[in-house]
């Protein structure tokens, strides 16, 4: 008897078949939940395109992770977190508003990894606020892995900094 795994994505309970727990998460995303905005690159966690944010429980803090690298059977009891769990048609998250608003992205093909990273990042940030002296050091060990190939990453990191500066203790 295969053991079903048991977990969420972006707040919805799944079940994956115990044969697909070998699966990269992101193949499982695309195909079994028609999930496609997380985008497939290099294929072994380098340039970051598929990052997803996870957390153990409910109302743990949200982690990266690869969604490239990343077996399905991994997310057992997780809360996994794409790109589509973020803003609506009608009402864009704060993140996408300031990548739309600072001309962040050419062709958009890393932005959701960027926009996962980062809201990764602001959750860790409310949680735990920094000084503004200290922010571009967090936002480097948060997104600094993210590659792009279109960009000089500038207007990336000014959207971010432009959402997470109220969450610096001393933002005024």
């Amino acid at each position: 008897m295969s053991e079903t795994i048991h977990f969420h994505v972006n707040d919805r309970p799944v079940k994956a078949d115990a044969a697909d727990g070998d699966m990269p998460l992101i193949d499982y995303l695309h195909e079994r939940h028609n999930l496609t905005g997380t985008k497939f690159s290099c294929g072994i966690g380098v340039c970051r395109a598929c990052t997803v944010t996870t957390r153990n429980e409910k109302n743990a803090l949200l982690e990266k992770t690869l969604a490239c690298s990343t077996p399905v059977s991994a997310c057992k009891d997780m809360r996994v977190y794409t790109v589509e769990s973020l803003g609506s048609e009608e009402a864009l998250a704060p993140l996408q508003q300031a990548f739309l608003e600072n001309f962040s992205f050419q062709c958009g093909y890393c932005a959701p990894g960027f926009l996962m990273a980062a809201t990764a990042m602001l959750a860790h940030l409310k949680n735990s606020p920094t000084q503004q002296s200290q922010l571009d050091g967090v936002m480097e060990e948060w997104v600094g892995g993210n590659l792009c190939r279109c960009t000089g990453y500038v207007r990336y990191m000014e959207a971010i900094r432009q959402v997470a500066l109220p969450y610096c203790e001393d933002y005024a």
